[in-house]
């Protein structure tokens, strides 16, 4: 499993300390190999200077493609494009076009949606804003000023959400999969699903989204559960069913570490069977801490001992 391409996603920071303890933990992420990191954007704006902010760390610290959310929900086509246009100035060239959801405690009639109804639209914009912008790109030569080297611009990555047991908001039982090929349409590269518990969820997801024609890669998004608190807020986000087995699992265990390591054993068994059938590789939602995820990989067979031990401060 060595060579199973891996990445993350975190959130922005809320202060000064936190955001020096997820510029480490971004460095040790980096480290690690992974072909991207991505970072969350709240919905109608409310975090994106500070997403920019570290995108710009993780492009200009490490070796790492920086990853931009981008949300529907909230915007207008004007502020959306010009968001985009921000992002492709500080260099961001991948993008996850989410619609994305209202604020907390709002429900869709008690806020301004936004000019774009489905992510599909916002995966058109943001092509089509690049597009916008110059073609080509110049480069310097070195030894010879004043001279440029000019080549096609690279063109923009759009990563899309999938759901593997639907979404909470579909109106018929194969609507998720219809809204993928949309997105795929639409000019989207990848998607990247929603969790889910049970490897048999995603595979299945697979194969029926391939049937309907999707074609572009599927990269499962696991997420390590080490608490009975965190699991009833994933739920209550996710809508997901409980996983009783897991459940009970972190309810007996009546220690700390102990149920981190139950939550690290569920994700390391998930990839590796979502692996062994067929997946391109895997995104972890990493909390903005490095251990965890970083110990899953290693259990898991993606990154080895000694890659582990350098990145995670030697956690077990």
């Amino acid at each position: 499993m060595s060579s199973i391409p891996f990445s993350f996603e975190l959130y922005p920071p809320r202060t000064a300390e936190s955001t020096r303890a997820l510029h480490d933990t971004i460095d040790r992420l980096a480290e690690a190999g992974p072909d991207f990191i991505s970072v969350t954007y709240g919905a109608g704006g409310s975090t994106g200077g500070r997403s920019l902010e570290v995108l710009r760390y993780i492009r200009a610290h490490t070796d790492t493609e920086p990853l931009a959310h981008l949300t529907c929900v909230g915007n207008t086509y004007a502020g959306a494009a010009r968001l985009i246009r921000e992002f492709l100035d500080a260099g961001v060239l991948s993008f996850l076009a989410l619609r994305g959801d209202p604020p907390a405690g709002q429900s869709e009639d008690d806020v301004f949606l936004g000019d774009l109804e489905s992510s599909a639209q916002l995966v058109q914009l943001i092509d089509r804003v690049q597009a916008e912008r110059a073609p080509y790109e110049e480069s310097p030569v070195r030894g010879n000023p004043g001279a440029v080297r000019v080549a096609p611009r690279r063109r923009v990555n759009i990563a899309v959400a999938a759901f593997p047991n639907g979404h909470p908001r579909s109106a018929y039982s194969s609507q998720h999969v219809d809204a993928l090929l949309a997105k795929q349409a639409a000019g989207a590269t990848v998607a990247i699903t929603q969790l889910f518990f049970h490897p048999d969820h995603y595979l299945a997801f697979v194969e029926r989204a391939r049937r309907a024609g999707v074609t572009i890669p599927i990269l499962p998004g696991i997420m390590p559960i080490t608490s009975p608190a965190r699991l009833a807020r994933v739920l209550e986000l996710t809508g997901e069913e409980l996983p009783s087995e897991l459940a009970i699992e972190l309810e007996v265990e009546p220690t700390t570490e102990g149920r981190r390591r139950i939550g690290i054993r569920w994700a390391a068994d998930l990839i590796r069977a979502v692996v062994d059938g067929g997946a391109p590789g895997v995104h972890l939602y990493a909390f903005n801490q490095h251990e965890t995820v970083l110990d899953v990989l290693r259990l898991a067979g993606i990154i080895p001992q000694r890659q582990l031990s350098a990145a995670s401060k030697g956690t077990p």
